[in-house]
């Protein structure tokens, strides 16, 4: 019976100040009995918890409260059982490391695509202008290799700190084209995109809530293959189900 509710979110907006915000946080979650992890950064926050039901939206009611975080949109998943084995609430200089300063999707974000408009650009192999449709996967290798969308581009990243470099290496693959960037839950693609479009790189969009986001309104549509995910699930198919099944008795059940 799947029990525990998974759910993924970050939001890009300035913090401070952030050991107060940590103590504040680490107070709510541990007292509700939810684990998972939150990175704070004064450019944001991007948090993967999970709990009962009850617990999660418990939390996300109180997180709420603060101005900050009123319109913080959440995705959600089930599991049989606990995928995180700890609660971890840190301070990082960046909510996703790019070691570009630079690049600071609150200051604006790069122009977003929805789940059912990519959908259909890839329906009709086109966009609305009737460029081609090139993806373009922001993740690392081993995230790419469990699955990814059709014929999407991809340069092998190890860290999402070699993407800029990719892109220069890279930026004549992608003229004349709509790229589409897009990650598991958008937070890489959303800073991919603004990278993209500062490196003079035309009609380039994200897209919005990434994989999981489009799986739950799209379905496996061009999609081949799982989700990765950084929990003990491991990954999750097109109806968010956990390839394993945390619930299970033995390895061989699950």
């Amino acid at each position: 019976m799947m029990q525990i509710l998974n759910i993924a979110a970050y939001k890009f907006v300035a913090l401070e100040p952030l050991p107060t915000l940590k103590t504040e946080m680490l107070q709510a979650l541990a007292t509700r009995e939810i684990k998972g992890t939150v990175l704070l950064a004064e450019e944001g926050i991007n948090l993967f918890l999970a709990a009962h039901s009850a617990a999660i939206h418990d939390f996300l009611a109180w997180l709420r409260l603060d101005p900050r975080f009123h319109d913080l949109e959440v995705k959600e998943s089930w599991s049989a059982a606990q995928p995180f084995h700890k609660l971890l609430v840190k301070i990082k200089p960046e909510i996703i490391r790019m070691n570009h300063p630079a690049i600071r999707p609150s200051a604006g974000r790069a122009p977003a695509v929805d789940a059912r408009t990519l959908k259909r650009w890839l329906d009709c192999g086109q966009d609305d202008e009737g460029r081609p449709v090139a993806m373009l996967d922001t993740r690392n290798t081993y995230e790419v290799d469990v699955g990814t969308f059709r014929q999407a581009i991809d340069w092998r990243l190890e860290k999402f700190t070699e993407f800029a470099q990719a892109v220069q290496d890279h930026q004549d693959e992608l003229a004349g084209k709509t790229i589409v960037s897009f990650c598991t839950g958008g937070i890489r693609c959303e800073k991919a995109a603004i990278y993209l479009r500062e490196a003079g790189i035309q009609n380039v969009y994200q897209l919005d809530g990434g994989i999981l986001k489009y799986f739950e309104d799209c379905g496996q549509a061009h999609f081949d293959g799982e989700c990765f995910v950084f929990d003990d699930r491991r990954a999750v198919d097109a109806a968010l189900k956990p390839r394993v099944n945390l619930g299970a008795l033995s390895d061989s059940q699950a």
